[in-house]
């Protein structure tokens, strides 16, 4: 496995609400077998409360809509067109036989299916599906993933474009770039989660390309209070782990 893409990753898995409230827990966890019972206790306390802040609806919406709102739904007709657009992985899963046999979808499949109204709209001739496989899992890359469901919802082969060696973000952007350099293309349809935008246009404006943003999957569609979103739950603790 690439060490560089282990480090990000785990990085990414310790900063998040959930990765950095059990870090403090166990630097509490820690004082405490010291003996620094007044140490413990406040780290004890940080732990939780930060925890619980980013596991409330109140908070998670308000982080994913900070960075959503920066790249609204923008109706077809007014989109430019573009030679390609490139769709990011991370909303396909591979099948995995026996127990799965076909594509699994999640949140962010969106990006795929968006991709395909792009094309069937005239907004791009061809699309480019970026993302290769953890070593670990093994199966079809998720650019082939992606393939397969763009392919059932009417996407000719002939328009499709796949790069199966990225696992991140920055190595997405790398690898586009090098694909389209050889076919004398630098302007794209960036197609991506909203809250995912502002970071992948940061590397691929990186790479020299002239990047359109085409954002899809809004999540934070519904900001209004409501005494029950100080109510913590497990979804809202992943988004702001994805935020």
């Amino acid at each position: 496995m690439n060490i560089m893409f282990l480090i990000e990753k785990t990085a990414a898995l310790l900063i998040a609400p959930l990765g950095f409230s059990l870090l403090v827990g166990l630097f509490a966890l820690l004082l405490a077998m010291k003996g620094w019972r007044r140490g413990a206790t406040f780290f004890g306390v940080v732990a939780l409360v930060w925890l619980y802040i980013w596991s409330t609806p109140w908070a998670s919406e308000r982080l994913m809509a900070s960075l959503e709102h920066q790249y609204p739904p923008v109706p077809m007709a007014d989109l430019v067109s573009a030679p390609v657009a490139v769709v990011l992985g991370g909303g396909i899963s591979a099948p995995k036989l026996p127990h799965r046999l076909a594509p699994d979808l999640n949140d962010a499949s969106d990006r795929a299916w968006y991709a395909a109204r792009l094309y069937r709209a005239g907004k791009v001739k061809s699309i480019l599906l970026s993302g290769g496989v953890d070593s670990r899992l093994g199966g079809l890359a998720e650019a082939e993933s992606m393939a397969i469901f763009l392919r059932d919802l009417g996407v000719p082969k002939s328009a499709l474009i796949l790069e199966k060696a990225s696992l991140n973000t920055r190595q997405n952007a790398a690898q586009v770039k090098e694909t389209l350099e050889k076919q004398g293309i630098d302007h794209i349809l960036l197609v991506t989660s909203a809250v995912h935008m502002r970071r992948a246009i940061g590397h691929f404006a990186e790479q020299g390309l002239r990047v359109t943003p085409a954002a899809t999957d809004h999540r934070a569609v519904d900001t209004t209070w409501d005494v029950r979103k100080l109510l913590p739950d497990s979804g809202s603790l992943a988004d702001s782990g994805s935020a």
